[in-house]
């Protein structure tokens, strides 16, 4: 099932990411005048009466002039329409309505995407009511009055919110094609990979200012098997500054990886491993996805009997986080090892899909216990009473021990690699639990 999508519309200093900073329940969207410090964290998992939600801050407006205000929130609200399924396009009550805002209002009107229109700044409702019934102008439905600071009116919002989303998305399930997203930094190769696999050129990848999509779908067959390919390519702009670019995509990212089984992370040979990588390889380890690391243009680059393991080791000690990826080298342009790819991504689903039996789980636990002793502190040591798998995608797993506290990550990894040793798992991260649970009496 994958979570609906909501993104955050609006003006410089309506109030944009101290709301986002509300719903996420801590300061992800650090609010700084540093170029660049505000894109690190752009998504965040919401919960809001046991509907779950990946919220987006569309951000990146710079104040410098009224047109180049009302271009870049034209921008955000693009994004917004693409990627969302539901938009909040949040107003100030004390700038009050502004001209921008009913040019992005029309914008957002025409798309058919749901709006919820709120205004900002409302920190108390007898005071600034009828301020607010200004913003009905707007048309684009009831403005619900809000204060991000003060956390008035969230739940009234929230309630609209999920209103909107789109109903019985757990009910997606039943398309047991596996989704496999294609993600990675711009020019290394992603639509050219599916071109390939597809055989003919489906994905258009064009410099034209504007040809920016949403994920494009791909059903592909291959020995009579279905695959879906969500491609995050078309994203090429001109005049845009590589900061914002570099959002955009991450923003574009994680809307793939939140819908895919499996994720493609394309890497470009002549390059090697970056740091941008890593952050986006990063947005699918968190989701616990299956991830499998794709080099292409390894045709392009002067090999000897070394190069493939010094260029292993580099992108294992920069995923240093993710061992358990897979790791192929394909060409793109030649179409090298490309078929092999299905057969790496059904192993892949296969493992995220693997569940084993609790008695076994048990004895692989109580054999790793018998080699090395649980951690002690102040005379007191780790007790592990029972470990059973809970769910698949990614497999999730419950440690039941006698205090917490004492359960360091070190013997959490130990037990995970002796379960991998046994099982293998490649291509998939492992999620563990620790819960307490008090001795019995004899």
């Amino acid at each position: 099932m994958s979570k609906p999508i909501v993104a955050i519309v609006g003006r410089p200093n309506v109030g944009k990411s101290t709301l986002f900073n509300t719903l996420a329940g801590e300061n992800i969207s650090i609010v700084k005048d540093t170029p660049g410090v505000t894109r690190d964290r752009i998504y965040a998992e919401v919960t809001w009466l046991n509907r779950e939600f990946t919220m987006i801050d569309t951000g990146g407006i710079e104040p410098d002039s009224r047109d180049i205000i009302l271009s870049q929130m034209r921008e955000q609200a693009q994004i917004a329409i693409d990627t969302a399924d539901v938009i909040i396009f949040l107003t100030d009550v004390r700038q009050g309505l502004q001209d921008a805002d009913s040019k992005v209002a029309d914008m957002l009107r025409r798309s058919g995407k749901p709006v919820v229109l709120v205004v900002n700044k409302v920190d108390s409702f007898e005071k600034f009511m009828s301020d607010v019934y200004e913003f009905y102008n707007l048309g684009i439905g009831d403005p619900i009055p809000v204060s991000a600071a003060s956390r008035l009116g969230i739940g009234d919002m929230l309630d609209e919110v999920t209103k909107h989303f789109p109903e019985g998305a757990e009910e997606e399930e039943e398309d047991d094609r596996p989704r496999i997203a294609i993600v990675g930094k711009p020019n290394v190769g992603k639509s050219s990979i599916i071109n390939k696999l597809l055989g003919k050129n489906r994905v258009i990848v064009s410099d034209i200012a504007g040809t920016t999509r949403d994920a494009i779908d791909t059903a592909i067959k291959h020995n009579g098997k279905e695959y879906v390919f969500i491609d995050t390519a078309g994203l090429r702009r001109k005049n845009k500054i590589k900061e914002e670019l570099e959002r955009y995509s991450i923003i574009r990212t994680v809307t793939a990886v939140e819908r895919a089984d499996v994720v493609l992370m394309v890497i470009d040979a002549t390059e090697g491993i970056t740091e941008q990588d890593a952050k986006i390889a990063g947005i699918a380890h968190e989701r616990g996805k299956g991830i499998i690391i794709v080099v292409n243009k390894w045709d392009a680059i002067e090999k000897n009997d070394k190069t493939m393991n010094e260029f292993e080791k580099d992108i294992r000690k920069t995923l240093a986080y993710m061992p358990y990826a897979e790791i192929m080298y394909v060409s793109a342009a030649t179409g090298q090892r490309l078929g092999k790819l299905y057969d790496m991504i059904d192993m892949v689903m296969e493992n995220q899909t693997l569940r084993v039996a609790t008695g076994v789980l048990n004895e692989i636990m109580a054999e790793a216990v018998a080699m090395q002793q649980p951690p002690s502190d102040k005379g007191k040591r780790l007790k592990l009473y029972y470990i059973t798998q809970v769910s698949v995608k990614p497999p999730t797993f419950v440690i039941f021990v006698n205090d917490k506290e004492l359960m360091h990550f070190s013997y959490t990894r130990y037990l995970e690699n002796k379960i991998r040793e046994a099982f293998g798992f490649r291509g998939t991260s492992l999620k563990f639990f620790i819960r307490e649970r008090k001795e019995k009496e004899q």
